[in-house]
């Protein structure tokens, strides 16, 4: 990549559901870099799970978490990282993570990740509701508040809908190559 001060890894942003996980763990494989997910840092490093953070301490409990675990890898040059959907909300978090290397934005539309959300066990009862909306309208809601901001940090913007995994993470390495020239 460039020397234009930033490292030479990978942050992955975008809502729950987008693939950041999944897309994150393949992609380090084939960079040969470490895969980090802030979110599991926070749960390792709190020793409680998110919605615990979050019945205990309320959202601004988990940020304040999350905004420490993002600061601890300031310094780090080849990794890739996935990141908690609403850590874009917090500018220090994105100019941190900036400093990390190129920032992907994974997307699909609401009802795609909303059907994945449901889908995935793991991720259903492990994330606290952010809105007093139900479902897809909820996704809805938080996607129209995050949008812009996903837009304004993200050095490239890629759909997972439809999309197969190794597709993804290929369009990141061709971007990646493309973006530096």
């Amino acid at each position: 990549m460039a020397d234009d001060g930033r490292g030479s890894g990978v942050v992955l942003i975008g809502y729950r559901g987008s693939g950041k996980t999944s897309v994150g763990k393949l992609l380090a494989e084939r960079l040969k870099v470490p895969f980090v997910d802030t979110d599991r840092l926070v749960v390792r490093d709190v020793g409680r799970s998110i919605v615990e953070i979050f019945e205990q301490e309320g959202e601004a409990g988990f940020r304040r978490y999350e905004s420490e675990a993002i600061a601890d890898l300031v310094g780090r040059r080849a990794v890739v990282v996935s990141v908690g959907g609403g850590a874009i909300m917090v500018a220090a978090n994105m100019e941190a993570l900036r400093s990390l290397g190129k920032i992907v934005w994974l997307t699909a539309p609401a009802e795609v990740l909303y059907g994945r959300i449901v889908e995935d066990a793991s991720s259903r009862g492990a994330r606290p509701a952010l809105t007093s909306l139900v479902g897809v309208e909820e996704v809805r809601h938080v996607l129209a508040e995050r949008e812009p901001v996903y837009r304004r940090w993200a050095d490239v913007e890629i759909s997972t809908d439809g999309v197969e995994i190794e597709a993804v993470v290929g369009r990141i390495t061709t971007e990646l190559v493309v973006g530096e020239n």
